[in-house]
């Protein structure tokens, strides 16, 4: 069974209608990835998945629970879209992180405050936060950050800092990582490293999706690609067949912009 199932997914900006009937799956361990212009809907996509925006129309089922069915009267309850929001980790496009904290700081704030919600928090905080520091200190570790754990993010190059903010996406333990463009506010020189991280995700089962410009990158690393234009999925499958082979006039005419890579 899939892992994450959209269905018939809309959302509206007043008059504006930005996702069209927005519909795929998502198998466990896979990675997806999702290209098209600027506009296209990519970004509201991934938004609508980790309820930062709230869909017009549709479903969204994640490990067979419905997180979202927008033929029932919504009700805006916090503490359920935080637990919602919890099959997500979101890495953004700009890094998000606090300038005031330290790399490892940055990692551990959101689970430090999420643990505050647990019934047995104040019996147990000294074993919690412990748990937390050392969850963290491997995330890092893994993003090759072991020696800047206590540095601060001006202290950090620019694919360092989306580096740990990766790490702060995955010590969530989110069913489902997201990325919005995560190498376009970098230099050039440093999108590699960044896409390296996410090359290892992948190889090691990562479940993933990918909001990409990169398109080599889409098609070499990714189980299936989707081609968004105008709020609408116009070609989804196999990105060597979908990238190398387009069937659709429109993805032709997208990827036509972009040399081999």
């Amino acid at each position: 069974m899939a892992i994450l199932e959209v269905n018939n997914i809309e959302k509206h900006f007043g008059s504006t209608k930005v996702l069209k009937d927005v519909s795929f799956s998502l198998e466990q361990g896979n990675a997806l990835a999702i290209i098209g212009s600027s506009g296209s809907g990519k970004t509201t996509l991934l938004r609508c998945l980790n309820f930062l925006e709230k869909p017009d129309h549709g479903t969204i089922i994640v490990n067979g629970e419905t997180l979202f069915d927008g033929s029932v009267p919504y009700k805006r309850n916090e503490k359920e879209l935080r637990r919602k929001r919890l099959h997500f980790g979101m890495v953004f496009q700009s890094f998000n992180l606090f300038p005031q904290y330290t790399a490892l700081e940055n990692v551990m704030l959101a689970r430090q405050m999420l643990a505050k919600e647990e019934p047995d928090f104040k019996a147990r905080k000294k074993e919690i936060y412990q748990q937390i520091r050392e969850d963290s200190i491997e995330a890092l570790t893994k993003m090759g950050l072991q020696e800047r754990m206590d540095h601060y993010p001006h202290q950090l190059s620019g694919g360092q800092q989306q580096r740990v903010a990766i790490a702060r996406a995955l010590v969530m333990k989110p069913d489902i990582l997201c990325f919005d463009e995560p190498t376009s506010a970098l230099d050039p020189e440093l999108t590699g490293e960044v896409l390296k991280v996410i090359r290892n995700l992948a190889e090691n089962n990562t479940t993933m999706i990918i909001v990409t410009h990169e398109m080599a990158f889409a098609r070499d690393v990714a189980d299936q690609v989707i081609f968004m234009d105008d709020g609408y999925v116009v070609e989804a499958g196999d990105p060597k067949e979908v990238i190398n082979n387009p069937k659709e006039e429109r993805t032709r005419q997208f990827l036509s912009r972009y040399t081999e890579g």
